[in-house]
């Protein structure tokens, strides 16, 4: 196993990195760095660049229009990106359903729905999620009734990230009641401007709209919009579950953040211990336990990687990587919270706007809004499978 990039994977990354601060809009990047509300137009903007240079769909083969990266060359893409302060690219579309679109897709849905996420021009929501359907995907409830040449659709989704934004959505509906509760399951592409589709906020604790409510009331969706064979959906939906091996880790994100928190403990008084004392000194062995982390993570995403690039079959591990991908986001959110102190507790939504926190040397924002980031995280544990759950995968297949 060798964990070291060749001469040439160093310079695909001096390239994405030339190319990366080159083209990143300032003011997006000033955001992301400061953990600032990013708006629809910010992402769209940042996807529409990619797009133009053809790196939107940076996970795709180049017959399908895509760079055709290793995965080496696409950790690194990620990492570059996020280290630069780019925002992560939102997965609905490029990485979780056009691959199921080109893997069980038709021809023609290929060609009727891959440009559009190719370019950054159509924003995809997922319609998984139902009350009392999370971890338990196979329990969803959400029923498309075949009607000639359309279905008809009734039910509701939640959790929605983002869908307020959301043009098309794809969505995991029973077409069957028969037999075990995966085998009725269907994947479905819905056009959101369809009537009896509606969107409805679910605002969280920091006030932010971040995730939805969808209902489906009678909703008529062309039969052409079926990915694949009907009563198969769970199949696809486990390709895109399981499509991105590494993704889920967040690596890459953890790294940039680790250095924020550096840069506010030593902000805050409590990295130096000859300015902040004893206190100084045990907080900064807590940044040295997670920095530790940090890198062990990193080690087992290179691990995966590794293995991808000599053709062996890598260790099935998202799930670990998702628990301690998860784990290390809310520690690092935590830690940002204690060296704040009562700095990161407002909650003010127009006063962070207008700027009140002010600015220090180099741009950088106040602690705002640390407290919104933290409680915000609270969720990584859950979604994508709750760590739990993950636990028990990891049991069965890596255990025994």
């Amino acid at each position: 196993m060798d964990l070291a990039f060749t001469p040439e994977e160093q310079a695909f990354r001096e390239e994405v990195r030339t190319w990366v601060h080159a083209h990143l809009p300032a003011d997006i990047a000033h955001k992301v760095h400061n953990a600032l509300e990013l708006t629809r137009e910010d992402h769209q903007r940042w996807a529409k660049i990619l797009g133009a240079k053809g790196w939107l769909g940076f996970g795709w083969p180049k017959e399908f229009g895509g760079p055709g990266w290793t995965a080496i060359q696409k950790h690194l893409f990620e990492e570059e990106c996020a280290l630069a302060g780019a925002p992560r690219v939102i997965p609905f579309g490029p990485v979780m359903v056009a691959p199921v679109i080109m893997a069980f897709g038709n021809a023609e849905q290929q060609q009727r729905f891959l440009p559009g996420i190719a370019s950054g021009e159509v924003w995809w929501s997922q319609g998984y999620s139902e009350p009392g359907s999370g971890s338990d995907l196979a329990s969803v409830k959400t029923r498309a009734e075949r009607q000639g040449n359309k279905y008809i659709v009734n039910g509701q989704k939640t959790w929605t990230t983002l869908g307020q934004y959301g043009e098309w959505i794809f969505c995991l509906v029973r077409t069957s009641n028969e037999g075990k509760p995966q085998t009725g399951i269907s994947f479905l592409l819905i056009d959101m401007k369809s009537p009896g589709v509606t969107v409805r906020p679910i605002i969280m604790l920091d006030g932010g709209h971040e995730v939805n409510e969808v209902f489906f009331d009678n909703v008529e969706v062309p039969i052409e919009n079926l990915i694949g064979e009907e009563n198969k959906g769970w199949t696809y939906a486990k390709h895109l579950l399981s499509h991105e091996r590494t993704n889920i880790a967040d690596i890459n994100r953890s790294k940039r953040e680790l250095e924020r928190l550096k840069r506010i403990a030593k902000r805050e008084g409590v990295w130096d211990p000859t300015v902040g004392g004893s206190a100084a000194s045990r907080f900064r062995d807590e940044i040295a336990k997670l920095e530790v982390d940090v890198v062990a993570l990193e080690m087992m995403v290179l691990r995966v990687l590794s293995a991808e690039k000599s053709g062996k079959n890598s260790l099935d591990i998202a799930g670990l990587l998702k628990i301690r991908g998860s784990e290390i986001q809310q520690r690092y959110s935590e830690l940002m919270m204690l060296a704040a102190g009562p700095f990161a507790l407002p909650l003010i939504r127009e006063a962070m706007e207008a700027g009140w926190q002010g600015d220090f040397p180099g741009g950088e924002v106040g602690n705002a809004p640390l407290s919104s980031t933290y409680l915000n995280l609270r969720k990584t544990t859950i979604y994508g499978g709750s760590n739990e759950v993950q636990r028990n995968i990891v049991a069965q297949v890596v255990l025994g």
